[in-house]
């Protein structure tokens, strides 16, 4: 989840948003259905689905990661080479953007939650909030101070400026390194490639590191690297092999899922791009419109079907039915909500920053 939005990144890519539109959904259907209460009951209906959707479907998450680094590589080194002269102050707009509607979207969860537990009570509720817990998710550090997110994906928006920081550190230092474009971008490809190794082989592969970027700098670094190499005129396919065998070796020493669907999302990319698609395929507003509005769909859809769960808790009886009924009110009303965020909040701040995301209590 995570585009890049700097000033003169060029027009939106309809397939970039058709990959961010089916995986937001994924997210919202996820968290339905893996916090209930409503799946809990809805889960007697359709078993197979629900299970599915509330265990596998978290790994759309992988999608953002790589559209993450993709559209990073586009707006800070399209030729491999960094173009930002203050690297800080572009951390600092970085942070203003992301954080500007975050902080919006976590005094709503706040408050959503304060009604739903008037209305139930489940584990899904996050507990009340305190103000060390509230100042350390301003500065993106609740994961690693330990604090319980206030609501679902906050963990994803401190990752996504770790990451940003990091793929900005390596590119500043490859500049400072090379003498000259084309020995910059050699470094720049050689150090982010080094980081994405370390972490498909070591810190991928130790749960203690997924509060900190390098865990999910492999798949980040997937999309940026995949950028850079479709980005060249002479033939790819040994640049694709480089990329692909080294995460295929990977996960041969260690499957897992998220990283193959990481590499799938990554190639996709890179087809769309050699063919043409990425700019113009599929043409579909509504699908360019669920693209556009996903980020806002991710910071608000966990407080909205909060509230929905809260309501049928108290006022709806106990049935599959009625509860499955439940959770499509509570999707629809994230889509409205979202896009009402979007309009209100969002779309108003300096520059806007589109990526919904995933995650809570539960990492990928």
């Amino acid at each position: 989840m995570a585009e890049a939005p700097l000033p003169g990144s060029g027009p939106r890519l309809a397939f970039v948003d058709a990959l961010k539109a089916v995986a937001s959904q994924l997210i919202v259907l996820h968290h339905l259905a893996f916090y209930g209460p409503m799946s809990d009951h809805a889960h007697s209906l359709l078993p197979n689905l629900v299970s599915w959707l509330s265990q596998e479907a978290r790994i759309a998450v992988q999608a953002f990661l790589v559209i993450g680094g993709f559209l990073a590589a586009q707006s800070l080194a399209p030729s491999g080479v960094l173009l930002a002269p203050r690297p800080l102050s572009l951390l600092w707009r970085r942070y203003l953007k992301l954080v500007i509607p975050y902080l919006a979207a976590v005094l709503l969860g706040i408050a959503c939650a304060a009604i739903a537990r008037r209305l139930m009570t489940h584990d899904s509720l996050p507990g009340l909030p305190t103000l060390p817990q509230v100042v350390a998710h301003a500065f993106l550090l609740q994961s690693i101070l330990g604090y319980e997110g206030l609501s679902a994906g906050v963990w994803y928006i401190a990752i996504d400026f770790q990451l940003f920081a990091l793929l900005l550190g390596i590119l500043w230092l490859a500049r400072r390194l090379g003498q000259g474009a084309g020995r910059a971008a050699f470094v720049g490809a050689l150090l982010v490639g080094a980081l994405a190794l370390a972490s498909l082989y070591h810190f991928n592969r130790d749960a203690d590191w997924d509060v900190w970027g390098v865990y999910f700098f492999g798949s980040y670094a997937l999309g940026v690297l995949i950028y850079w190499a479709t980005a060249r005129k002479q033939p790819i396919a040994g640049w694709l092999l480089l990329l692909v065998v080294p995460v295929v070796t990977a996960l041969l020493v260690d499957y897992r899922s998220r990283i193959a669907v990481a590499l799938v999302v990554a190639l996709a990319l890179g087809l769309a791009r050699c063919t043409g698609f990425l700019d113009s395929w599929p043409r579909s507003r509504l699908i360019a419109g669920l693209g556009k509005i996903s980020y806002s769909v991710f910071l608000v859809h966990f407080p909205v079907c909060l509230v929905v769960s809260g309501l049928f808790a108290r006022f709806a009886p106990p049935t599959a039915g009625v509860n499955l009924a439940g959770m499509v009110i509570a999707w629809l009303a994230s889509m409205a909500a979202g896009a009402l965020f979007y309009r209100l909040v969002e779309s108003r701040a300096p520059v806007r920053r589109r990526c919904p995301a995933a995650g809570f209590k539960q990492k990928p």
